[in-house]
């Protein structure tokens, strides 16, 4: 009998107190929910079991790159209603579902369990990262987890970023394209830098050249990109030699902690940061300050978390954790700043594009959506799905001001305190103050 729909229905509204925002589509053809409202595809019970197995997120989450729930439908829709449950109630989602915490929470596991099927759950999909054992952030780890992220093809991210190859918060102006929101973006990081023919620039987390390009062809600047992505490099060297730029930038495999061949005049890290954890994130300022000359600035574009009550309640987000960023971990702006002042810097300015990265990560999903075909040849079909989940949940995360994104301007101080930073900052040009 085809009801499996209706009773994951009641179930969830006995669970949420409410009426179900979305409409349930079930393995064996059932459906229930408010009608016109965009459906949930339960494609397989399997699905169920993993919601068992790990309550929440990561359950849901392995589901999902498995192909065992999909989205009929606009997806930001759905997301957008389901999220909104849990933020109305100041719950995160990995909270969503537990089985031991109240009556309520049972009563819906155990009806789950009737529906699910013979246990022991199915294996994670191969696209989640494997166990990982040892200190978070150390070379070898951190070079793990980057290869995870970046080196899933070259071809893939082309499809999904276009032309610009820029992995980072693109600058919109009303009726721009992608291409030019991060054109924008880059010349906004080179003005902020006040680099100039001759420059030394630092790139830290160069990602595929697009920053070292723009620097070298636009600024005149002498470039360092490193990496630790084999295959961001590789193609980066390519881009750069077709440009004709070889003399002028150098592109290396290499953790920021082995730079030493500073100073150098500025240093820019676009959507580095996040990778380098809290436990490092004082070694990280403090390298970057010694590797810049007195009077040279840094530009850090970094993606920021609101901040919690209690600090050390943080948890890494298990789904970003174990499929996009491994080990991945967000700060406050606040907590970003101070570490920076600590390590010697000056900060000078805070710009707060936080909007901006909704818009590019909405113009990545359509990216993805056009090109599906392509993207799932160019990787797998459970690496695409991450991608598309991943993008459109963080589009709405910032949308609604749960995470945010920052570019930092900082100087180190000359000795006797100068910053050489013209009186009116936001000019942003290349002039020298006292």
């Amino acid at each position: 009998m085809a009801r499996a729909a209706s009773r994951l229905t009641v179930l969830a509204e006995e669970l949420l107190s409410e009426p179900l925002p979305v409409r349930i589509r079930a393995w064996d053809g059932s459906e229930s929910g408010p009608p016109g409202a965009p459906v949930l595809v339960i494609r397989h019970r399997r699905a169920l079991r993993r919601l068992l197995w790990k309550p929440g997120e990561l359950g849901l989450a392995r589901a999902w790159v498995a192909g065992e729930i999909d989205v009929e439908g606009d997806l930001y829709e759905v997301l957008d209603r389901i999220a909104g449950l849990l933020w109305d109630r100041g719950a995160d989602a990995k909270d969503a579902v537990h089985p031991v915490r109240d009556p309520a929470v049972r009563a819906f596991a155990a009806g789950l369990l009737q529906l699910a099927g013979p246990w022991p759950p199915p294996a994670p999909p191969a696209e989640e990262v494997r166990r990982r054992t040892g200190p978070l952030h150390t070379r070898r780890r951190d070079k793990q987890a980057i290869s995870h992220h970046y080196d899933v093809g070259n071809d893939f991210y082309a499809l999904v970023l276009g032309p610009s190859m820029v992995y980072s918060c693109a600058y919109w102006q009303d009726g721009g394209t992608l291409e030019d929101a991060q054109r924008d973006k880059l010349d906004l990081v080179c003005r902020k830098l006040a680099l100039k023919e001759g420059d030394r620039l630092l790139d830290v987390g160069c990602g595929w050249g697009s920053m070292a390009i723009h620097a070298a062809r636009e600024y005149g600047a002498q470039v360092t990109g490193i990496t630790l992505s084999q295959e961001q490099a590789t193609h980066a060297r390519k881009r750069i030699a077709e440009a004709g730029l070889t003399d002028r930038i150098e592109i290396r495999v290499q953790d920021y902690r082995d730079v030493r061949d500073g100073p150098y005049d500025a240093i820019s890290s676009i959507g580095m940061a996040e990778h380098v954890g809290s436990v490092r994130y004082r070694e990280y300022a403090e390298d970057l300050y010694a590797l810049l000359k007195p009077g040279g600035r840094l530009l850090n574009h970094q993606i920021a978390r609101r901040p919690e009550k209690d600090e050390g309640a943080y948890r890494i987000d298990a789904f970003i954790d174990s499929y996009v960023f491994p080990d991945g971990e967000l700060a406050p702006v606040g907590r970003t700043l101070a570490t920076l002042e600590e390590a010697g810097f000056e900060a000078r300015d805070v710009e707060a594009i936080r909007e901006h990265y909704a818009l590019t990560l909405r113009r990545w999903v359509t990216n993805l959506e056009r090109h599906w075909e392509q993207a799932v040849r160019a990787t797998s079909p459970g690496r695409a799905r991450v991608w598309r989940l991943y993008m459109a949940a963080s589009a709405l995360s910032f949308e609604h001001n749960k995470i945010g994104v920052n570019q930092i301007l900082a100087v180190r101080p000359l000795e006797g305190g100068s910053s050489r930073l013209p009186l009116r900052t936001r000019a942003w040009k290349e002039e020298t103050g006292g």
